[in-house]
């Protein structure tokens, strides 16, 4: 699996384009583009792969998160997958004949090639959070950060949700990197050793 960041919008958004090199199968997560200019670096590296889109994936539903949705959509024609518990946030994107959207359940996979992505219901920062799982990675979105966690004091966060939440992601192998939302990656290991918020679930 071959992952490229690209930092995009005021809030310095991680957007991630996880390819599979065998077959070109690719997914996009959180484009959260500000300016329409930002998507120029993921065309560029979409076109020099050859790469074959196949999904835009939203870790929760916040703007920093899914401004780029539409443009993405329009651009490759593809589905947007999000949680159903913020699926309202999407509003009406599914206009001028695009495809429609795919809501992602807990235990749902995502297939890039023959690499696959499980979804973990992660709720605490927005009811539908999710984390997607491979074999040795986690994209945590705004669950889980390096030395921190994502905000829950907003409309619908939740303290007492992120706790269980963070109690299912301490359960990964230390050896997981950790792909979040903002920020720089780290590992499952690293952050119950250092993050306060996961070692109240050790």
């Amino acid at each position: 699996m071959l992952i490229e960041m690209f930092t995009v919008g005021m809030l310095s958004t991680n957007c991630y384009v996880v390819s599979n090199p065998k077959t070109q199968e690719t997914i996009i997560i959180d484009p959260g583009l500000d300016l329409p200019s930002e998507a120029n670096p993921i065309y560029d590296h979409v076109e020099a792969g050859n790469l074959k889109v196949k999904y835009i994936v939203n870790t929760h539903g916040h703007s920093d998160h899914i401004r780029g949705n539409t443009l993405m959509q329009k651009k490759y024609k593809v589905p947007i997958c999000i949680h159903p518990d913020d699926l309202q946030s999407l509003g009406g994107l599914e206009k001028e004949n695009l495809p429609a959207n795919v809501v992602l359940e807990e235990g749902n996979l995502i297939q890039i090639g023959s690499e696959t992505l499980k979804v973990m219901h992660t709720p605490g920062h927005t009811p539908g959070s999710i984390c997607l799982v491979g074999t040795n990675l986690v994209f945590t979105g705004d669950t889980l950060f390096a030395g921190g966690i994502g905000r829950t004091d907003l409309p619908g966060g939740s303290y007492s949700d992120m706790r269980l939440s963070l109690q299912k992601l301490v359960l990964l192998p230390d050896y997981f990197l950790v792909y979040p939302g903002h920020g720089f990656t780290t590992l499952i290991g690293e952050e119950k050793r250092i993050n306060p918020f996961l070692n109240h679930e050790l």
